[in-house]
């Protein structure tokens, strides 16, 4: 069969999700397990969208609006912008799929880092795209490097802004200086996954920076602080032309109608994102300290995760967590293989997860 496969899939490292609750509880005989892999919303969705989704269930037998017209509106509305800026995928891999589909031809690249989200490299890599990658800068995207690797075939460049999996970002003042030093002709992605948790004051203003160049695409999801990660939804925003471009490319009906309904309902519901944030704020600090305490290393997140240094292979650390039913993430398919990336959880989770953690790294009389 190898030989009938593209040579470009062949080179592809698939991508490794967190490890399933339901799984670990089958593999390992447990019955109590806390996930903490994967920065989803340790709260759940909002009442307000479970809600909603049950409302709709006896509409499943229809197909869903492909062009998302309600979810469209409101998020013009909200950002003061219109319906044609937006365009709504399965989460934002597809859109990532979408994005590269439309814009960069064979002999074209894309530029990012070598220590973000993996699903830029492994799907450009699928459609058979060349990823240049500048290395970080403590932990940081380094833009002047990234400047460095642009040249005549550059398409588009993505920053994960905050950056998975290190939890840092890039500020006002570099994203400018970025931006005007690249040549109109390169596209931008900045992915905001995690923007809803920011608590810094100058995170740059993607928006603003849309308004005045037709370079800009922004990456948004409803999978992390809206806690809609299991019904897979994400949205671009653009230039209306751009995005029409990449209405062509997109599936029909690929945001499915349970996903619109929560959706619609989850942007209403601000007090349930206020206790979100207010749930990780509280538990970084509680994190940090007990880090601290331990004598582990640590980077210093803007997100809902942690990246630690546990100064052992991360592996070894990761099964042996698992083993007491705390499901973090080892760092190895990043290259970082003394680290684990913690997930924010609920203060009973992040309890467990330090007295675990202390548990496993303590060496043993």
């Amino acid at each position: 069969m190898k030989e009938l496969i593209r040579k470009s899939v062949l080179a592809v490292s698939p991508y490794i999700a967190g490890k399933p609750i339901e799984e670990t509880k089958r593999q390992l005989g447990l019955k109590e397990v806390i996930k903490l892999a994967s920065n989803e919303n340790p709260l759940g969705p909002s009442p307000k969208a479970i809600s909603a989704m049950k409302k709709c269930l006896s509409c499943v037998n229809r197909y869903p609006d492909s062009q998302n017209y309600y979810l469209k509106k409101r998020l013009a509305k909200y950002f003061g912008l219109d319906r044609a800026n937006f365009v709504f995928g399965n989460g934002s891999d597809e859109l990532i799929d979408v994005i590269i589909k439309t814009l960069v031809e064979p002999d074209e690249f894309i530029i990012t880092s070598d220590t973000t989200f993996l699903e830029y490299e492994i799907i450009a890599q699928s459609n058979d795209r060349k990823v240049k990658k500048a290395p970080m800068l403590y932990f940081k995207y380094d833009l002047g490097g990234m400047l460095k690797l642009v040249d005549k075939k550059t398409k588009l460049i993505f920053i994960a802004n905050p950056n998975n999996p290190t939890g840092t970002y890039v500020n006002k003042y570099e994203v400018t200086q970025f931006l005007n030093a690249l040549p109109k002709s390169v596209v931008v992605v900045f992915d905001e996954a995690y923007d809803a948790y920011i608590d810094v004051d100058d995170y740059p203003d993607s928006l603003s920076y849309l308004k005045k160049r037709n370079n800009i695409i922004i990456l948004k999801t409803f999978s992390k602080a809206y806690g809609l990660a299991g019904l897979r939804l994400g949205y671009a925003i653009g230039n209306t032309e751009l995005i029409g471009y990449m209405e062509r490319i997109r599936q029909p009906f690929n945001v499915n109608i349970l996903a619109q309904s929560a959706a619609l309902a989850a942007i209403e519901d601000k007090e349930f994102i206020k206790k979100t944030r207010q749930l990780v704020l509280q538990g970084k600090a509680f994190i940090y300290s007990a880090l601290s305490k331990m004598g582990l290393g640590f980077v210093p997140s803007v997100a809902n995760f942690i990246l630690v240094d546990v100064s052992k292979d991360g592996v070894e650390v990761f099964k042996s967590m698992l083993k007491y039913g705390v499901i973090v993430r080892d760092m190895k398919q990043y290259g970082l293989k003394n680290f684990i990336r913690v997930t924010i959880g609920t203060n009973k989770e992040n309890e467990r997860f330090v007295r675990v953690l202390r548990k496993v790294l303590t060496p043993r009389a």
